[in-house]
């Protein structure tokens, strides 16, 4: 699998809060390969509910990956931002957000009463996006029925914290250990 080999060659920076990795498939550093994106959209397909009305992810490293597999399946794309549009006719969700890099407020548009919704993000780290972006489908009347994403960083408990507050057990590509001498690939 190609996303492997792109976390085995990874570099490691420090992100204030956590060890972390610079890579393709996250950074786009290198530029990000089609083939890279498309093998990885393909294995979130196969292991995602894919019953759902909306697929849900945040604009920055998951939209790349979210918006390629709304175009395989066909499943509406909702896109969680980082500023409102200020609009009194949507049914905007504002929401704090606590992640390993950003602390906030995220705003998700999109999802109606009723939606039936798949989260998939590019990485499970500490769990604060997915649980953000949770609590914005849940107060926009939507139900969480599938959390996705390509890899976990396994020593920040993401999984153990989406499982308590959400009740959904993230699925997950790929599990990865970060480490300052660099990234070990688990599973």
């Amino acid at each position: 699998m190609l996303l492997e080999d792109i976390y085995k060659n990874a570099k490691v920076v420090n992100s204030g809060k956590a060890w972390t990795t610079v890579n393709e498939f996250t950074d786009q550093i290198p530029a990000l390969r089609p083939e890279v994106l498309m093998e990885v959209a393909h294995e979130i397909i196969k292991c995602m509910d894919l019953s759902v009305s909306k697929i849900v992810t945040e604009e920055d490293k998951g939209a790349a990956l979210a918006t390629t597999v709304s175009l395989l399946t066909g499943i509406p794309l909702a896109m969680a931002r980082w500023y409102s549009y200020s609009l009194s006719d949507i049914n905007e969700q504002v929401v704090n957000i606590q992640s390993e890099y950003f602390d906030g407020v995220v705003y998700l548009n999109g999802v109606d009463v009723g939606d039936r919704v798949t989260i998939i993000d590019d990485t499970l780290s500490t769990g604060g996006t997915i649980i953000a972006l949770a609590r914005a489908v849940s107060g926009a009347g939507g139900e969480l029925v599938d959390v996705v994403c390509a890899v976990e960083k396994v020593e920040n408990n993401g999984f153990k914290n989406v499982k308590s507050q959400t009740g959904v057990e993230a699925k997950t590509l790929m599990k990865i250990m970060v480490r300052e001498e660099g990234v070990s690939v688990i599973s």
